[in-house]
């Protein structure tokens, strides 16, 4: 799908690229954008998202066989996570699962939704279910907070950084974004301005350094054709342990038992004095060995220059990184997201471990 949101025509309004192509990168304030989405008086515009539904009475079966989460009496309402992995257990689909009691919404990035519903419509055989991508007439709309006048639509609650049941978290305790909240509504396309009326907007710049400073992964963005879960902490809100099979289940099995998965994740603190902030895809070293790349890269309204990583899994946790992008080099001081030793990690948890906001 082709599209320009009609917020672009918003005062302000500077366009993203890439896959946030379509919507606002930001509406000319950055940082107050940032600080008033993360207080919950501002929504981003997230109608470049791609919508795909299944409905049918075997909707949830079927899709608990395919994917790597428990999605037997999903309560309507309630979001979850879901993966669809390869048979070697890597990350083909990361989607935002609720179900209304009549349908089960799948909400991806706005390149996924065409080739998942083909996808998920070869494996239909003769159960009871029907696949349509709607993202023609289906927008998202996201906040840090409940919206009142957005809530009679369908909607989905982010359950990180929360373990959910059958879940495992590979970080240590206190993680920062404890009673985060994040949530994404659903509104037919063409009632897109009306829903939004007055209600102050952000960009998508806003949503990423939110996004970043809570350690939360994008696939499309912090993950490669070789990423599994485990390197993630997706196990943490995608993925139940004790399951059914499903495609890139002994992966999953595999790797959580021996509890090394070969990369992991890592928050990064930049250098704040250096102007520029590296790009994506910029190698990370220790002294002079490359021992990643960063993935995601922000600007935070409190924290400053912040990224993501994907790095060795035995890289010192506790050493100073280097950023290196073309001759400039930034310091970069290391947070664990995903745990070295299989004995740092918190476990399996029976239930959501932040309160309700």
């Amino acid at each position: 799908m082709t599209w320009r949101s009609p917020l672009l025509d918003r005062p302000g309004a500077v366009e993203g690229t890439g896959s946030d192509a379509g919507v606002a990168l930001h509406y000319g304030e950055p940082l107050p954008e940032q600080r008033r989405l993360d207080r919950g008086e501002a929504v981003a515009d997230l109608s470049h998202r791609g919508v795909v539904t299944v409905t049918g009475p075997d909707r949830l079966s079927w899709l608990n066989n395919l994917s790597s989460q428990l999605l037997l009496g999903l309560e309507p309402g309630q979001g979850t996570e879901a993966l669809f992995l390869t048979l070697q257990g890597r990350v083909e689909y990361d989607c935002r699962v609720v179900d209304d009691g009549d349908s089960t919404w799948l909400l991806v990035e706005g390149a996924e939704a065409a080739p998942l519903a083909a996808w998920l419509d070869s494996m239909r055989f003769m159960l009871r279910v029907e696949i349509h991508d709607v993202t023609d007439d289906w927008a998202v709309i996201g906040a840090g907070a409940p919206i009142a006048s957005l809530a009679p639509r369908p909607s989905w609650r982010d359950p990180w950084p929360g373990v959910s049941r059958g879940g495992y978290a590979y970080s240590a305790p206190g993680h920062p974004a404890t009673g985060r909240v994040w949530i994404e509504y659903l509104v037919p396309r063409a009632e897109l301005e009306t829903a939004v009326g007055d209600l102050r907007l952000a960009g998508t710049m806003a949503v990423e350094a939110l996004r970043i400073a809570a350690w939360r992964p994008r696939v499309s963005t912090d993950a490669d054709e070789k990423s599994i879960p485990h390197e993630l902490d997706l196990l943490r809100t995608a993925v139940h342990l004790e399951k059914g099979c499903y495609k890139g289940q002994e992966t999953i099995a595999r790797v959580h038992n021996l509890g090394h998965p070969p990369r992991r994740i890592v928050f990064l603190h930049l250098d704040g004095s250096v102007h520029t902030h590296p790009a994506v895809g910029s190698e990370v070293r220790l002294g002079e060995k490359v021992v990643g790349k960063v993935t995601s890269v922000a600007l935070h309204y409190e924290a400053g220059p912040i990224a993501l990583a994907t790095i060795r899994r035995n890289t010192d946790p506790t050493a100073t990184l280097t950023v290196r992008d073309g001759d400039e080099d930034y310091p970069a001081n290391q947070e664990t997201i995903v745990a070295t030793d299989a004995g740092q990690v918190v476990g399996r948890a029976t239930g959501f471990l932040r309160p309700p906001r």
